[in-house]
């Protein structure tokens, strides 16, 4: 056995809509990979949730089952952010899984509490709602307890609980205001570190688990000025890479993976889950194949606008009152406009946010699952003006999880060293025969979106 093959570490990226899982050599090569699909539920407007019992604890099991027989030293659960459920004696989950934007988060809701994010607000209500349950934990934690019978998370995937959490342990006081005690939240461990077992698989470490955007950012070798991260997930995440922290309201400026770098942008509500709801009003527009694939816009001038808010808008505008609406909409138009109108407008938010960064782009690096649609990718070229380097393997946070179980299990000496595995599979230019159309949509689209 090669040592590339005897070195394969497994990440698992629990999803809106899935749990993917990669098995992976020392060199970034995918030896096997699964996706376990589960439903999420908009039960009204202003809630978004899963069942958490089917999707947080039983998924991630059974993508690690369906990589068949592979001999792994390390396993590490990436996860959207923010979530939260209840789960009873057994770590078994007993509640809705809140998921990011869900109105239980809202900090204008009554009874919310002062100053505290969307997570401490999940957990007001999941006490208030769940008083007896034996704690209240974050996919991750679910996640690792289904995996190890530890409900241990990183200090990374607790960051995400500020301020519960305040930065060392967490914060007894701001957790009673929630109705919670520290006994009832996941165990906290160092990133990176081995925080306990795979059950069933005698030294396969676990890693305490990340936030799937920061794993993609590990692999995706986005790290020079000028190059945008755009994940095209169920969210659409736009990262801009600066050489210094920059603010702009409602945006978000973070250090980046990538020593001495930071990122400008954000998450927004224009990606898949967007897309895919234009896509079942639209069913005829799309191929035999399901590829994604619109039915034919013969004139580029001849597309209407989508203001893409069905369920709000994070950034720029965290707004979750807002709502989408389609203009410019005539009788010439058909099913395969609307839905290029849909990329576009996916388009079109990743441009607005490159554009208020000061440091120019040159390139954007495209992950998810998104990728693998022809033409968002297509759009997003010829809505920015600029190359999209489309990234080998669609499942970004699966790999940079896999990565990250690497430096657990003693195999790499820092996560900063994920960038080797980046690959692009192929690059889509901006199409010059759509570029005035779509500049002129462009303007229209700012004075509709707002």
């Amino acid at each position: 056995m090669s040592a590339a093959v005897s070195e394969l570490t497994v990440g698992i990226d629990i999803g809106t809509s899935s749990v993917k899982a990669v098995a992976v050599d020392a060199d970034g090569n995918i030896a096997a990979r699964s996706r376990v699909p589960h439903d999420f539920f908009v039960p009204t407007p202003l809630r978004f949730e899963h069942d958490a019992a089917t999707a947080w604890h039983e998924g991630p099991r059974r993508a690690l089952d369906a990589l068949g027989d592979v001999d792994a030293r390390g396993v590490s659960v990436a996860a959207m952010v923010p979530s939260l459920t209840s789960v009873d004696a057994n770590g078994i989950p007993c509640a809705p899984g809140l998921l990011y934007g869900d109105e239980r988060g809202h900090a204008d809701r009554p009874g919310a509490i002062a100053e505290a994010g969307e997570l401490a607000q999940f957990l007001h209500w999941q006490a208030h709602e769940y008083p007896d349950a034996r704690g209240y934990w974050m996919a991750q934690g679910v996640a690792n307890h289904a995996l190890s019978g530890r409900p241990v998370i990183s200090s990374t995937v607790a960051a995400t609980a500020f301020p519960l959490f305040d930065w060392t342990q967490w914060d007894e006081k701001r957790l009673d205001e929630a109705g919670a005690r520290p006994d009832q939240m996941p165990i906290i461990g160092p990133s990176g570190h081995a925080l306990g077992e795979v059950e069933g698989r005698p030294g396969c470490v676990l890693e305490g688990g990340t936030i799937d955007a920061m794993a993609e950012q590990l692999v995706a070798g986005c790290d020079d000025d000028g190059d945008v991260l755009v994940i095209c997930g169920t969210t659409l995440i736009v990262w801009a890479v600066t050489p210094d922290p920059v603010d702009i309201a409602h945006h978000y400026s973070i250090p980046h993976t990538a020593p001495g770098k930071f990122l400008l942008g954000g998450p927004s509500n224009a990606g898949g889950l967007f897309l895919n709801w234009v896509d079942r009003m639209c069913a005829s527009a799309a191929d035999g194949a399901g590829d994604g694939t619109p039915a034919s816009v013969g004139d580029p001038g001849r597309v209407p606008i989508w203001a893409p808010y069905p369920r709000g808008e994070r950034v720029p505008f965290q707004d979750a009152e807002r709502r989408a609406q389609l203009v410019d909409l005539d009788l010439t138009h058909d099913a395969g406009s609307i839905r290029r109108a849909a990329f576009e407008a996916a388009g079109f938010v990743t441009r607005r946010m490159i554009d208020v960064c000061p440091t120019p782009a040159r390139r954007i690096v495209a992950t998810g699952g998104g990728t693998r649609v022809e033409a968002w990718m297509q759009a997003l070229a010829d809505c920015t003006g600029l190359p999209v380097h489309v990234c080998a393997v669609p499942e970004g946070g699966a790999l940079g999880a896999a990565f990250l179980a690497r430096v657990a299990a003693g195999l790499e000496a820092s996560m900063n060293d994920g960038a080797r595995w980046a690959r692009t599979a192929h690059v889509v230019d901006p199409d010059p025969v759509w570029a005035s159309a779509v500049g002129d949509r462009y303007a229209r689209f700012c004075d509709v979106a707002g």
